[in-house]
């Protein structure tokens, strides 16, 4: 998941790709070919090009995640459950799956409430502190 996200510049920023000819936005990226019918280069072989996400939503949809899900997810143990919350970005208008920032419950939720991202643990290892993106309550 690396390389999904970046926070390099202290701003965490999920990482796609984006279509040079009609400006289609792919979470994760793409790496083919440009997929929109209506793209006029889709068929000619459309540049994509590397594009960072905006960092606001509003949340669409949300739910308790209470079981550990099933390999090759890796989650801490013992599991400790969370909450995902499905948002849609301000500027690209679709919906990124992630998890929510530990701590908060699906009570503290709504949805149309404005999130930003930020960087929070997956799991921790004899190796290292796995990160992820994830998705925290501002005011608006």
């Amino acid at each position: 998941m690396a390389d999904w996200f970046t926070a390099d510049d202290g701003q965490v920023r999920l990482k796609g790709t984006r279509c040079n000819d009609c400006g289609t936005p792919y979470f994760p990226k793409n790496t083919l070919a440009c997929r929109n019918p209506q793209c006029t280069g889709a068929h000619d072989g459309s540049e994509l090009v590397e594009y960072l996400f905006s960092t606001r939503g509003r949340i669409w949809s949300y739910a308790d995640a209470r079981y550990k899900p099933p390999a090759p997810y890796v989650s801490a143990d013992p599991f400790v459950p969370y909450v995902v919350a499905a948002v849609e970005l301000e500027v690209e208008q679709m919906v990124i799956l992630g998890q929510v920032e530990r701590g908060l419950t699906v009570d503290d939720l709504a949805v149309g409430m404005p999130v930003e991202l930020t960087v929070g643990t997956l799991y921790e290892d004899d190796d290292a502190e796995h990160t992820v993106w994830m998705w925290r309550p501002v005011n608006d």
